[in-house]
C-alpha cells in the first residue's frame, strides 16, 4: 500500500512499511524512511509506485490551466481535491489523477487559498487581478533586469539604472529594482557595486567613488542663490594706512591672514595681523550661516578641496592682493630692541593687501641665510621672524623638545601624481604659526575679558577639546585660546569673529551663555573635523597607491614600527607587512608590493629582506 500525503506544506508519496493506526512508517521513493501521521494523509492507492504516481501526477498536474479551474469554481465556497477531481476528469478519478488534482490546487496559491489539507476555496477576484498583476509585474521587472545585465556585461548602463546614481552609490535602497539589477552583476562579475559602475563608466573611477561618497554624507550642494544678500559695502569701517601682505601656499584661494609691519616710532615697530572678516558680510541665522554651519569647515583632500562658504563669499572677502579688504586686526606695539610686546589693540576695519607671497618662493630665501636681504618684503620678513621667536620664547617653547615632523605635498596633474616631502617647522612655517597662536590668543583674552561667550580650545592632561569655557591649551602654553584666525576655513573661527565684530562695535553678543547653541555648534564641529580630517588622510593613502601603481612599483622600502606595521618610505602609508611580525620597530626593510586594491585603499606587503636598524630614523608624519 502507497499513501499520498503532506508533511510541512509540501505533498509526498511513500510505500507504507508498517500501520499503527495513528502512526505509519513509510518508505519514501529515494529509499529514506521516516514516521508520519495518519491525519497527514490524503490518500491511499496501490495501482502504481509512489515514484512512479509522484512524476505522473506532476505530469498531468502541468496540463491543468488554474485559472480555468477557477472560473468554473463557485465563489466562497470550499472545494476538496477529490472533488474538483471527479469534476474535471468527468470520471471516478485514478490515484494519478486525483494527486495531479491536488498538486494543482497547491501549487496555485494565487487561484486557490488553502483551509485545511486537501481543502481550498477560490481566491476572490479583486485579490486574483491583483495578484496577477503583481506577477507580471515582476515579470517585466524580471525580464528588465536580464536585459540590464546583457548591457552591463558589455560595458553599457541602461539609462533607468542612471537615474538614481547617487542613491545608488551612497544611500541604497535595497528593496529596489535598480539595486537588485546592481547586486546581480556584482555577483555574477565578481566586482562590487561600484566597480561595475565604474566598468559601465557611469562613475570615472575609484577616486570619483571615494570623493562622491564622503560629499554626499557630509555636504550637500551649495545652494544658486545662497550669497544673493552678501553684504559687499564696507564703507562704515575705518581705513587704515598699513600695507599689508599674505604669506601662503600657491595653491590657497581663501587666504585668511595677513601681516603689515611699520614704524611707529624710533623705538617701537606696529605689528598688524590682519584677520579676513566674512562676519562682516552676513549675520548669524542668515541662509549664508545656514550654508557655513551645515559645512562648518573645508575640506582639503590632494588635488582639490570642498569649501565651507561659497565662492562669492570667498571672492569677497579673501585678503587678496591690490584690494582693500574688511578686516579684524590686531596690533602689536613691539619694542625694537629686545621685542618685547608693550600694547596690543584690535580693531575692524579695512586694510589695503599689498602682496600675496607664496611660500615655495620664500621658503629658498629663508633656507639660503640672508637672502631676504634684497626681497621687496625682506626687512618685514625678518622683523616678523625674529618677533614670532620671541614669542615662542615667552610661551615657553625654548623648553620643549623639538618635534619633526614631515608634510607631503601631493600635485595632481591631469591624474597623474606627484608626491613630495616637506618637513614641518621651518622658519616660515614657525613665522606664521606664531603670529596665529598670538591672535587666537589674545582675542580669546579679550572675550574671557569681556564676558564674551565664545568657543576655546582647550588641552589640558593631554586631551584636546573645544569648549565654551576658557581653560588652559597646555600643549601651546597659553592660559586660553580662542579658534579667531580662519573665519573663511573654519566655523568655529567665523563663530568667534562675530562675537568679536560685537565686542569691539559696543554690540550686544550674537551668542550668549544662556543659550545652547555654542555647545551645539562646539559639538557639531568636533565630530565634522576629526571625519573631515580622517577623509584627507585616507585620500592621502589613496593617492600614495596610485602614486605606486603609476610608477610600477614592485619592491620598495619601509620603516617597521610595531606588530608587523611598517611605513612605506616616501609615503604617508602605513600597512602591514606579511612576515615581518617578529621585527623590531625601527628596522629597515625591503617589501614587495602587490595586489593593489584602490577601491578598499589597501595593498598587500611581504617581507623581502631586512636591512636593519636605521641609524638616522626619518621624519614621520603625524
Amino acid at each position: 500500500m502507497n499513501v499520498f500525503f503532506e508533511e510541512e506544506g509540501v505533498l509526498k508519496a511513500g510505500v507504507i512499511l508498517a500501520d499503527h493506526s495513528s502512526t505509519l512508517q513509510v518508505e519514501f521513493p529515494h529509499g529514506k524512511r521516516g514516521k508520519i501521521k495518519a491525519a497527514q494523509i490524503l490518500l491511499r492507492f496501490d495501482s502504481t509506485s509512489a515514484g512512479d504516481l509522484l512524476r505522473d501526477a506532476q505530469q498531468l498536474a502541468d496540463t491543468i490551466d488554474p485559472e480555468f479551474l477557477w472560473s468554473c469554481s463557485t465563489p466562497n465556497t470550499e472545494i476538496g481535491f477529490e472533488a474538483l477531481a471527479r469534476d474535471y476528469f468527468g470520471h471516478a478519478p485514478s490515484a494519478v489523477e486525483l494527486a495531479s488534482a491536488l498538486l494543482r490546487l497547491h501549487e496555485s496559491s494565487l487561484y486557490f487559498y488553502k483551509k485545511t489539507r486537501g481543502v481550498y476555496r477560490p481566491a476572490p477576484e479583486v485579490n486574483l487581478r491583483a495578484a496577477l498583476q503583481g506577477l507580471e509585474k515582476k515579470r517585466v521587472q524580471e525580464t528588465q533586469k536580464q536585459m540590464a545585465l546583457v548591457d552591463i556585461q558589455a560595458g553599457r548602463m541602461p539609462d533607468w539604472l542612471m537615474k538614481d546614481l547617487n542613491a545608488l552609490l551612497y544611500q541604497p535602497d535595497k528593496n529596489t529594482l535598480a539595486y537588485k539589477t546592481l547586486e546581480s552583476a556584482s555577483a555574477v562579475m565578481h566586482l562590487t557595486i561600484p566597480q561595475v559602475l565604474a566598468h559601465c563608466g557611469a562613475i570615472k573611477d575609484s577616486r570619483a567613488w571615494h570623493e562622491g561618497r564622503f560629499q554626499h554624507e557630509y555636504f550637500g550642494p551649495l545652494p544658486t542663490d545662497s550669497a544673493a544678500d552678501l553684504v559687499q559695502n564696507h564703507d562704515r569701517w575705518p581705513k587704515s594706512n598699513a600695507q599689508a601682505f599674505s604669506i601662503d601656499d600657491v595653491s590657497t584661494t581663501e587666504i585668511d591672514d595677513a601681516f603689515s609691519v611699520s614704524d611707529q616710532d624710533a623705538d617701537h615697530w606696529r605689528i598688524g595681523i590682519h584677520i579676513a572678516a566674512p562676519g562682516l558680510g552676513f549675520s548669524p541665522s542668515s541662509e549664508l550661516d545656514h550654508v557655513a554651519r551645515q559645512r562648518l569647515s573645508t575640506v582639503y583632500m590632494p588635488g582639490g578641496k570642498i569649501p565651507m562658504l561659497p565662492d562669492a563669499v570667498i571672492n569677497a572677502f579673501t585678503l587678496a592682493a591690490d584690494r582693500l579688504c574688511p578686516a579684524l586686526s590686531l596690533y602689536l606695539t613691539v619694542k625694537k630692541s629686545d621685542l618685547a610686546v608693550v600694547a596690543r589693540e584690535s580693531f575692524v576695519e579695512r586694510i589695503h593687501v599689498a602682496a600675496n607671497l607664496r611660500l615655495h618662493e620664500l621658503e629658498p630665501l629663508f633656507e639660503a641665510g640672508g637672502a631676504l636681504d634684497g626681497h621687496a618684503y625682506g626687512e618685514p620678513l625678518q622683523v616678523l621672524w625674529q618677533l614670532a621667536k620671541s614669542l615662542a620664547v615667552a610661551r615657553g617653547e625654548k623648553d620643549k623638545p623639538p618635534m619633526q615632523f614631515l608634510d607631503f605635498n601631493f600635485t595632481i596633474t591631469d591624474d597623474r601624481v606627484e608626491i613630495s616631502q616637506r618637513p614641518r617647522g621651518s622658519p616660515l612655517d614657525t613665522l606664521v604659526a606664531e603670529l596665529m597662536i598670538e591672535v587666537n590668543t589674545v582675542w580669546g583674552k579679550l572675550l574671557v575679558d569681556s564676558e564674551y561667550p565664545g568657543l576655546f580650545r582647550t588641552q589640558v592632561s593631554g586631551k584636546t577639546s573645544l569648549s565654551t569655557k576658557a581653560a588652559p591649551h597646555q600643549g601651546l602654553g597659553v592660559a586660553q585660546y580662542a579658534w579667531s584666525s580662519s573665519p573663511l576655513r573654519r566655523y568655529v573661527d567665523l563663530v568667534n569673529q562675530w562675537q568679536l565684530v560685537a565686542l569691539l562695535s559696543s554690540a550686544p553678543a550674537p551668542f550668549s551663555t544662556s543659550e545652547d547653541d555654542l555647545s551645539l555648534i562646539a559639538r557639531q564641529f568636533e565630530v565634522a573635523y576629526d571625519a573631515y580630517n580622517e577623509f584627507q588622510r585616507n585620500m592621502e593613502r589613496y593617492w600614495s597607491l596610485r602614486w605606486l601603481q603609476q610608477e610600477s612599483v614592485e619592491e620598495c622600502d619601509a620603516l617597521m614600527l610595531r606588530e608587523g606595521m611598517a611605513r612605506l618610505k616616501g609615503l604617508p602609508f602605513v600597512t602591514r607587512v606579511t612576515g615581518a611580525h617578529d621585527v623590531s620597530p625601527g628596522t629597515a626593510v625591503r617589501v614587495t608590493v602587490e595586489r593593489i586594491n584602490l577601491w578598499d585603499i589597501t595593498v598587500v606587503c611581504h617581507l623581502k629582506d631586512i636591512l636593519g636598524s636605521d641609524p638616522a630614523p626619518p621624519l614621520v608624519a603625524p
